[in-house]
């Protein structure tokens, strides 16, 4: 089992630590329903540092990235932007960011279960195209600071450069022996930001954001934030057997350009039977990933998430199901074990996001 550079600062400070993409990686310290409260009501910090970053150099460097990725991307230095990595036959082998440093000079960030898998890829397909591939992600390391209080701690862990930033764009500053990547994103709903260093400065700014009042948080807390953020996760809601339309990424698809796996995403009209939709449960129970969503007696999709969130009285779910059958207000079940539980369609606004634009 693989451990980031801020596994000792995780034992440390008590963190019920779990197996994840081949990481040791904290699921909480304290309590998920604190951590997620107190990202939204103050600030908190994750590592993230099981995130593959992949580094995409040379002449050819802007045309490959738009060959491999499905939006567009262009040379505007500190533009961060959210793509989709397609095979041949159209379905997503990952969704991801792409950091475009220069004209020749990209980061692309991954996934951590797939970072061996999307690495693999991306060098099989540039064998025709003048560039170099890194994979930078076992000497990267990255965390991410969140919540309203976000900005003014990583001001006073950098310079008040950073408040220039917008969503979605980011900046190079020195830190210590050399520089730090730090972009205004993250997958909670709330403002924040990425820093990305190497594994040895991480922990310095980890402590430093700590001691400044941002709360550790874990893996449970990321993944119920995200989900009231209605924020899609690889494996979730997006996966190879879902077409990215269907998970509601359309945004991310520019038709007006040459990508792998376009002619086959074209032609698969898989969105138009199926739809992602919110759930709201009218029994108090836990919708869980997989579990089986009715309509009488046929079965009509699957819970792809569900939480009952902190301070929300009613279990909320996401899931994916026959688009007939996704009225608002339509009334299903939800198979939990061997009862179906009552639960009605909603949409998928379970929060209004906080971001800096």
């Amino acid at each position: 089992m693989k451990q980031t550079a801020l596994y000792e600062v995780h034992k440390k400070l008590g963190a019920k630590l779990t197996p994840f993409a081949g990481y040791d990686m904290p699921l909480y310290y304290d309590d998920i329903s604190k951590e997620h409260l107190a990202v939204r009501s103050h600030s908190g910090i994750f590592d993230v540092s099981h995130m593959g970053e992949i580094y995409i150099q040379g002449q050819d460097a802007l045309k490959f990235v738009n060959y491999i990725v499905t939006n567009n991307i262009t040379d505007e230095k500190g533009k961060v932007t959210y793509a989709l990595l397609l095979n041949e036959k159209g379905q997503i082998l990952d969704d991801l960011l792409v950091y475009t440093i220069g004209h020749d000079d990209f980061v692309v960030v991954v996934n951590a279960s797939n970072v061996e898998k999307d690495y693999a890829w991306i060098l099989e397909q540039s064998k025709q195209f003048n560039v170099q591939l890194r994979n930078l992600s076992d000497i990267w390391s990255e965390v991410a600071i969140q919540g309203p209080d976000a900005e003014s701690i990583v001001s006073q862990l950098f310079n008040d450069s950073i408040k220039s930033l917008k969503f979605m764009t980011f900046m190079n500053i020195p830190h210590l022996d050399q520089g730090v990547i730090i972009s205004r994103t993250g997958y909670t709903g709330e403002d924040g930001f990425e820093i990305y260093a190497a594994n040895h400065a991480v922990v310095d700014i980890f402590e430093k954001a700590v001691e400044l009042g941002a709360k550790p948080c874990g893996l449970g807390s990321r993944d119920t934030l995200r989900f009231q953020a209605n924020l899609p996760l690889y494996g979730h809601e997006i996966d190879m057997d879902i077409h990215p339309y269907t998970s509601g990424l359309k945004f991310a698809v520019k038709i007006d350009k040459a990508f792998i796996g376009k002619d086959a995403l074209l032609n698969d009209e898989s969105h138009k039977t199926k739809k992602l939709v919110g759930l709201e449960l009218l029994e108090r129970n836990i919708p869980r990933q997989g579990y089986k969503v009715f309509k009488g007696d046929k079965e009509i999709g699957y819970i792809t998430t569900g939480y009952l969130l902190p301070h929300v009285d009613t279990p909320l779910a996401i899931a994916l199901i026959d688009k007939d059958e996704s009225t608002l207000g339509n009334e299903v079940t939800v198979q939990i074990r061997n009862k179906h539980i009552h639960a009605k369609v909603r949409n998928r606004k379970f929060l209004d996001k906080n971001y800096v634009k």
